[in-house]
């Protein structure tokens, strides 16, 4: 459940400018409400807690993007194939976690779960407005095929660096780099939390 620390009034001209109706609050403590696609924000002093099932639409239109982003992802596979997870986390240019989750896939190979958490970054990153991304991710392989230095040889895979790469050209600018566990540590522990949370 995202929580902006923010002005409520700045924030309600925000939901409004992007076509969000506002409503007055259901209880003393709410100062109004606002629901779209799936999510709800409800503005009290000095904040706005957002919830539902898809957030995407009101963070967006709630948070400031200053244009870059970081984006971190992690994909794991229990089994190989077996029963897997992604995970990801958006950094704002001035280090601030932007936004970040996680989710299970289903059962999949481990090179397809990572794949699969740089689809949903890219995409929650694009639909946030960010239009220049830098990318990390500590699976070389996904990093090497996409930037193409080395061939995909698995048609599934194939069709993930497409879309991938679909993706990145979204963006004005961006950049896709191999990065040590450690320095992905965050998206790697939401990555697993996901399969305690299932």
């Amino acid at each position: 459940m995202p929580v902006i620390e923010c002005d409520p009034a700045t924030a309600r001209e925000r939901l409004e400018a992007a076509g969000i109706p506002v409503e007055p609050g259901n209880t003393d403590h709410e100062l109004w409400r606002a629901s779209a696609e799936g999510g709800t924000a409800v503005a009290y002093e000095n904040k706005v807690v957002i919830q539902g099932s898809d957030t995407t639409t009101m963070e967006a239109a709630l948070r400031d993007a200053d244009g870059r982003a970081h984006l971190y992802v992690d994909g794991a596979s229990r089994g190989n194939p077996g029963p897997a997870a992604i995970g990801w986390v958006i950094v704002t240019g001035d280090g601030g976690i932007f936004a970040e989750g996680n989710k299970r896939i289903g059962t999949t190979t481990n090179n397809r779960a990572e794949y699969e958490a740089l689809v949903q970054g890219l995409s929650l990153a694009a639909e946030y407005g960010f239009d220049r991304i830098e990318v990390r991710s500590d699976s070389e392989l996904v990093v090497r095929q996409v930037t193409g230095e080395w061939s995909v040889n698995d048609p599934d895979l194939r069709e993930y660096r497409v879309r991938v790469r679909e993706l990145l050209a979204e963006f004005d600018d961006w950049s896709l780099s191999h990065v040590p566990r450690e320095i992905n540590e965050r998206a790697d522990e939401l990555a697993n939390e996901a399969f305690e949370d299932g």
